[in-house]
């Protein structure tokens, strides 16, 4: 995984709009995931989820670390101890943005709330978008995205799509405590930029902002 200061990824992060912002080459892009050690050991271990992991719940990717950090406390919330990096293809990725079913109603797209409410439920990925944060857990005007992924897809992400697992916990801790004596100067996270689906009319349908 490639790393740069924080400070210098500023420079180059938009400032507000919706964005998927992630670490990505021409194959592959990686997401995050945040659990329990005793999950996230059998992830390590094996290369692909079961264990503890349940099949029957909705599981929730994002593409952006300091997000992930947001939601897990930088790695102290209880069950979220572990900070996985999750390296899966970007047309395994695309295939979800193609699917996803907005958690919120959208008049854009369907006309009506019971035509949505169908939609949802036939769906197997969910789209949120939330508000991004700074290091400090500060909400920003970005909007990240999150796909929370079910049914076939789950199975299919869990079991057959991982190419790589990266156990963070060493690194968020080493982060955490120079966000926490240091400062923003000292922080290093993940390199991250502006990801941009290879279909345009992924891009329309997420109605995601233009971004050069």
């Amino acid at each position: 995984m490639l790393t740069e200061p924080y400070i210098e990824q500023l420079k180059v992060w938009p400032e507000q709009g919706r964005h998927i912002v992630a670490q990505f080459d021409t194959e592959t892009i990686i997401v995050y995931q945040a659990y329990k050690p005793s999950i996230a050991q059998h992830v390590i271990n094996t290369g692909s989820f079961g264990g503890e992991f349940s099949y029957n719940r909705m599981s929730w990717i994002k593409t952006n670390f300091l997000w992930m950090m947001y939601r897990s406390g930088w790695g102290t919330k209880v069950n979220q101890e572990v900070t996985l990096g999750l390296r899966i293809r970007r047309v395994f990725f695309e295939k979800l943005l193609a699917q996803v079913v907005s958690s919120s109603w959208n008049r854009e797209e369907f006309a009506t709330k019971q035509e949505w409410e169908q939609a949802v439920s036939d769906s197997s990925v969910r789209l949120q978008w939330d508000p991004d944060h700074d290091p400090s857990g500060g909400k920003l005007e970005r909007r990240a995205i999150q796909l929370g992924l079910r049914g076939e897809i789950l199975a299919q992400f869990g079991q057959k799509e991982l190419l790589e697992v990266i156990d963070l916990s060493a690194f968020v801790a080493e982060q955490r405590e120079n966000l926490a004596f240091n400062g923003i100067l000292a922080l290093t996270t993940p390199r991250e930029r502006v990801y941009r689906p290879a279909d345009p009319s992924i891009t329309t349908r997420l109605l995601l902002t233009d971004w050069i």
